[in-house]
């Protein structure tokens, strides 16, 4: 992903997007951005690094979960529909994360989870090219049993990697505690 620092702090009209969606990547760029900053230089033991053996997450399993999570919102806002037992099954362990994600999301390099968010990102932003911003406020039901906008989706993509960047702060503050005791 190619975001130009010159407008990252502008949410503007973005090449290729109508006004609203450009207010959208606008905040979504931003967002990546500073949890790119965050992982960039992890070594794959910091990002297979567990505080909690038993119930914890690690970076990897958090950037994992973000692509899983933004492929979920794809498939349920693109086609207006809920995701399948085999989508599901795909994006997991990934997207529910837990025991299995403990177990089988590992081992992998910085480079492998920044392609995975990158590509996933790529056809996120590909395919609101060719939507009217109209669509952003057509409403669906949501958690709750209540309404909620493809906008509202789309913000709590990036409101739940907001909040996961949190969780691999922390976790990158406990791992130096236990590395340095």
């Amino acid at each position: 992903m190619s975001i130009d620092i010159k407008t990252l702090f502008l949410i503007d009209q973005k090449d290729g997007l109508n006004e609203e969606f450009s207010k959208l990547v606008s905040m979504m760029n931003y967002t990546r951005v500073m949890t790119l900053e965050e992982v960039k230089k992890l070594t794959v033991e910091e990002l297979d690094f567990l505080y909690d053996k038993g119930d914890g997450n690690s970076v990897g399993m958090l950037l994992s979960h973000m692509a899983a999570v933004e492929k979920a919102y794809q498939i349920e806002t693109f086609q207006n529909r809920e995701l399948t037992e085999e989508e599901i099954n795909d994006l997991n362990p990934a997207l529910e994360l837990g025991n299995k994600a403990r177990e089988q999301i590992k081992g992998h390099s910085i480079e492998i989870y920044l392609e995975e968010l990158a590509n996933i990102r790529h056809q996120t932003i590909e395919t609101f090219k060719t939507l009217p911003d109209e669509w952003l406020f057509l409403q669906t039901p949501f958690w709750f049993d209540e309404s909620a906008n493809n906008y509202f989706k789309w913000f709590h993509v990036f409101e739940d990697e907001l909040n996961h960047r949190g969780q691999i702060r922390i976790i990158k503050k406990m791992m130096a505690k236990q590395l340095h005791v």
